[in-house]
């Protein structure tokens, strides 16, 4: 007997969810997302600010985009299947793979706050992929842990593993370090 076909979802899956309804689209599979807690999303306001206030300071090019906010990274085996992701803060450097409904290319560097439900995919298939498709830099933060582990995909350098009491050192900039000391959660 043979095994039953995976069903394999698209974009137009994710446009035709019902309004309000999060999720994300990795190789043909839809994950849902749960709702951000309170700790997550003072971390998202913090990093979101101070990132932006760098920006801003120093007249840069890049944009820091908060979630909701699509990113499409495409499959190079299958032309046709787009992953649809909602990293909690892309930072673009190329204004030219924005539009109206999003990033469509790598973000030059992507940060995730880990929930309970999305820390398999935040540490592990989110990774993957974001490696694959060219994402220079990408952090995953975990207030559980109270750990922000720092991926420098650009120079293909080993993790380096932080805490909320540390300073952390951006890579895709010269000058920028993120004092976690000054987060409050």
């Amino acid at each position: 007997m043979p095994l039953p076909k995976e069903h394999t979802y698209t974009i137009d899956d994710i446009y035709n969810l019902p309004e309000g309804h999060r999720a994300e689209l990795i190789d043909g599979q839809i994950y849902d997302m749960a709702p951000p807690s309170t700790a997550h999303q003072r971390i998202l306001s913090f990093l979101h600010l101070e990132i932006g206030s760098y920006i801003r300071n120093n007249n840069g090019a890049c944009e820091v985009i908060p979630a909701p906010f699509a990113v499409f990274l495409h499959n190079e085996n299958e032309s046709d299947l787009s992953n649809y992701l909602e990293p909690d803060i892309s930072i673009i450097c190329d204004s030219d793979k924005i539009d109206d409904k999003g990033c469509h290319g790598a973000p030059d560097w992507i940060i995730e706050i880990v929930l309970p439900s999305s820390r398999r995919l935040d540490y592990y298939t989110k990774l993957s992929l974001y490696r694959a498709n060219g994402v220079r830099e990408y952090w995953i933060v975990d207030p559980m842990k109270r750990t922000i582990l720092l991926y420098d995909t650009e120079h293909d350098a080993a993790p380096v593993i932080y805490s909320f009491t540390d300073i952390v050192k951006v890579n895709i900039y010269d000058d920028l370090e993120i004092d976690f000391s000054k987060l409050h959660i």
